[in-house]
């Protein structure tokens, strides 16, 4: 499946049963050197916008929120150490948490690739 983007800067990724969340290249390119990350808790069960991480670099801090409801089912325990990784590769390695959601078809209502890229002009 394709990406989706949400107007958050964030992108979804479906890898078999659970969705892959991470933020976009342009919100990396805008935050500049990130320095530090904190992860949600595995297991934790959220809603669509409540707060799950924190990004930290030298401009600005950042909550990354629940794109949609559903469990944290896993988290890039690589970004608490490597935080850099965010602005080297921040569509790859740079995930930042899992999530199990009871129904993929949600994902739906965010942007594909070029609807994404038109947002951000």
């Amino acid at each position: 499946m394709t990406m989706k983007y949400t107007e958050d800067h964030e992108w979804l990724r479906v890898d078999g049963d659970v969705v892959v969340v991470g933020i976009t290249e342009h919100a990396a390119e805008q935050l500049g050197d990130v320095v530090f990350v904190e992860l949600p808790e595995v297991e934790t069960m959220v809603a669509k916008g409540d707060d799950c991480a924190v990004i930290e670099s030298v401009k600005a801090a950042s909550d990354i929120l629940a794109p949609l409801d559903g469990e944290i089912v896993a988290v890039n325990e690589k970004l608490v150490d490597s935080p850099g990784l965010v602005n080297e590769d921040p569509l790859g390695a740079a995930w930042f948490f899992k999530m199990k959601i009871d129904d993929l078809s949600v994902l739906d209502q965010y942007m594909d690739e070029d609807a994404y890229k038109d947002l951000i002009g």
